[in-house]
């Protein structure tokens, strides 16, 4: 067993991988570059990551989240 570098680089990229709040923050995320595309769209010209963070969560992310998790949507 090596104790490398590498190997534990991989070692914690795997356990990333399989991790359901990973997962959940990956899915978030492309959310939140969906709604960065879409407003982009509208406003035409790019409109940021960090401004479509802050509007998405402000005015998306609950409603994502219960529907995500089979909640009954608003």
């Amino acid at each position: 067993m090596s104790d490398s570098p590498v190997d534990r680089n991989k070692e914690i990229s795997d356990l990333a991988a399989r991790s359901s709040l990973y997962a959940e923050f990956r899915a978030e995320r492309e959310e939140i570059l969906r709604h960065k595309w879409i407003e982009s769209e509208k406003a035409g010209r790019d409109i940021g990551f960090e401004r479509a963070l802050i509007d998405w969560t402000r005015h998306h992310r609950a409603q994502w989240r219960l529907e995500r998790r089979g909640g009954n949507p608003a």
